[in-house]
């Protein structure tokens, strides 16, 4: 295969796992099919296998590369704050707004693919990149926690108490889209978080 080809064939792949990334999201793996996965790439569905050996093996790698997204900026929204307390108040004010509830695909894989990590079975490529990315979000989440003298367990502890919070008011508050219950949900949650400082 010419050096070119190569090429253009990597940043198919890349198109299709961003797109899958993006999709599976908004809709979750039951509500795509190939075909989708590769015209949202602006692909044809007949190049799927040169570049996947199944639909369950892409889903594993979209929700790494979703997962990917929402470390990335974690990991900068700790970087650009002067302390842990700020970064912190920063990264729930951002994951409990109301853009973050109406862009799914463009937002947290741990909200948007709980359920369909729930439902999947232990072993698909799907849950072992859900189970991966939950940790290590809880890790990344630990940062801010972070304070002198503080035991790492206990900062483990309240960063798990703020993911599950977290997680558990967008996904209820996209359920609840529409409605005003929605907004209270991520104000109040939001609101209380800040309110009690961990680090």
């Amino acid at each position: 295969m010419a050096k070119s080809s190569r090429a253009e064939a990597m940043r198919h792949r890349e198109d299709v796992v961003n797109a899958a990334s993006r999709l599976l999201r908004e809709r979750g793996p039951a509500g795509l099919s190939v075909q989708d996965l590769m015209a949202a790439a602006g692909l044809t569905h007949g190049g799927f296998y040169k570049h996947f050996s199944s639909k369950d093996q892409l889903m594993g790698i979209a929700a790494t590369s979703a997962f990917g997204e929402i470390l990335t900026l974690m990991v900068a929204i700790r970087a650009e704050a002067p302390d842990v307390a700020q970064a912190r108040s920063a990264l729930l004010s951002r994951y409990l707004s109301v853009e973050s509830r109406d862009a799914p695909g463009e937002g947290c894989a741990n909200a948007a693919l709980a359920s369909d990590a729930a439902r999947s079975a232990p072993d698909s490529p799907l849950r072992e990149s859900y189970v991966a990315g939950v940790a290590q979000t809880i890790g990344q989440l630990a940062a801010y926690q972070d304070a002198p003298g503080r035991d790492p367990q206990e900062a483990r502890r309240a960063a798990i108490t703020d993911f599950a919070a977290m997680v558990g008011a967008l996904v209820l508050s996209r359920a609840t889209s529409g409605s005003d219950l929605s907004d209270e949900i991520l104000q109040v949650v939001r609101q209380a978080l800040i309110e009690s400082p961990r680090g």
